[in-house]
């Protein structure tokens, strides 16, 4: 049986700690190998609200967990099999440690009661994956830009008071103080800009063909009303497939701060036939381009050249090309609201 859940909230909720799983050996793991073609272990974690995540045994994978990773791998490699991992997961875990054993890793986001057929259909090659990150997986919990601000600290720990149970306790008000200090860089945005290196990069994502981009064009070459970026996506590989295109931004830093790059756009090909040629177009308003400017309340678009960056990932750009902004463009003034109370010292990348 399992014990009554650490975190009190699940208790209230009736969730249950999930059960251990089960360690292989090196001996079962031998046995399995000489009786199957192919090994398949699924990673889960639990879905839903109601808690924080943990790092150990959450985030990072449990001892147990890598452990049979790493038997199992060694097993069926030893026969010249192949082992794909599944990761049925809601939110990002640790990969860096233990992904050079399988031979793929499939991400299937907990997609509900079609996982199965959904996983037995990419896994069997009936349908080609095309997805894309949309979250930067980190190689350890401490790169993300906001571990140092999260969870705060607890200003006012209201005392227990008479009759309390553990879950009365939990659910009592207290005052906390949290102050993220990462300003615009979130995600992908600090990763590229400060060079910290993921373990697998916002937009990245295989698939069982290839694709080639090649022929960027970006017009006009200098900004008016808008610009249209259009580039060609080749299938170079010997399957049909589908693929994710993003367009990123280089933005001068004119008296704003600025990322490396933004995601501005993104695409994707029809079916693609091995050889077949699809010119992907994307188009660019000042809307688009503009950024917010706290000390004047407006979205204004700063002067100067523009690096347009298309590619496979935040990380695999493919095409680049340049457009620029003669002066400066005020899209929309705003009024003045939720200004912080006190000054916030935000993250800024060395000069």
């Amino acid at each position: 049986s399992m014990g009554k859940p650490k975190n009190p909230l699940m208790a209230m909720m009736g969730v249950k700690e999930p059960v251990p799983d089960m360690p292989v050996n090196a001996l079962l793991a031998g046995r399995m190998a000489a009786t199957n073609d192919v090994a398949v272990i699924t990673v889960g974690r639990n879905s839903g609200e109601g808690g924080d995540r943990v790092v150990d045994n959450d985030f990072n994978l449990s001892e147990t967990e890598k452990a049979n990773i790493a038997t199992i791998t060694a097993a069926f490699h030893a026969k010249g099999k192949k082992v794909v991992v599944l990761l049925n997961v809601g939110g990002v875990v640790e990969t860096a440690s233990w992904k050079e054993h399988p031979d793929a890793i499939l991400l299937v986001w907990q997609a509900g009661q079609e996982t199965g057929n959904a996983v037995a259909d990419v896994v069997s090659g009936k349908v080609n994956p095309s997805g894309k990150l949309a979250t930067t997986f980190p190689v350890k919990y401490e790169d993300g830009p906001s571990v140092k601000d999260f969870p705060g600290i607890v200003t006012d720990t209201t005392k227990p008071q008479a009759g309390d149970d553990d879950m009365m306790s939990f659910m009592r008000p207290k005052a906390s103080r949290i102050v993220y200090e990462e300003g615009i860089y979130v995600g992908y945005r600090y990763f590229e800009t400060f060079g910290v290196k993921p373990s697998y990069e916002f937009g990245y994502g295989l698939s069982y063909t290839t694709f080639e981009y090649n022929n960027i064009k970006v017009n006009p070459a200098a900004f008016k009303d808008k610009v249209t970026v259009t580039v060609d996506v080749k299938n170079t590989g010997k399957v049909a497939g589908r693929e994710v295109v993003q367009l990123y931004l280089g933005a001068p830093a004119v008296k704003l701060d600025k990322p490396l790059m933004e995601l501005k756009a993104f695409g994707k090909t029809r079916l693609l036939q091995p050889g077949e040629v699809e010119t992907l177009s994307f188009e660019l308003t000042a809307r688009q381009l503009a950024s917010f400017d706290a000390e004047a309340s407006a979205w204004v678009v700063e002067a100067g050249d523009y690096a347009v960056k298309v590619g496979a990932s935040s990380s695999d750009i493919r095409q680049e090309g340049t457009f620029s902004v003669g002066k400066e463009i005020t899209v929309k003034k705003e009024s003045k609201a939720l200004a912080p109370v006190e000054a916030i010292t935000e993250l800024k990348p060395k000069k």
